[in-house]
């Protein structure tokens, strides 16, 4: 059972930058990473995810913006945020899996971002 534990969160005015943090409870070498963003009363939504190789894959409204990271070392997953706008306001939630596709095998509790205009 992998561990999976989001930090980071808080509250910036528009155009302001946070970085999020996501340690893990295994080596994070093993693991593909993503992030997900779940606005108030909307559906959770992918952001970004780091594959075991070492790709980076954003949604659009992430791209240019954010750079998903990772730190093998402290088996920590980041998510810099930066240019934040309302919009980006919601729960973030870090998750994994031990095979590309497929589906998410672990979440962890999230953190909230809020972005005032």
């Amino acid at each position: 059972q992998v561990q999976l534990v989001e930090s980071g969160g808080g509250s910036v005015q528009t155009g302001g930058s946070l970085t999020l943090s996501c340690a893990a409870s295994t080596d994070t070498f093993r693991l593909e990473m993503a992030w997900f963003q779940q606005a108030p009363e909307k559906e959770r939504e992918w952001v970004a995810t780091l594959t075991k190789l070492g790709t980076k894959e954003y949604a659009d409204s992430a791209m240019g913006r954010f750079t998903v990271s990772k730190d093998n070392a402290k088996n920590t997953l980041y998510l810099q945020m930066s240019s934040l706008k309302p919009e980006d306001t919601g729960t973030y939630f870090c998750a994994a899996r031990q095979q590309a596709f497929g589906s998410w095998s672990y979440w962890g509790q999230g953190t909230q971002v809020t972005v005032s205009s």
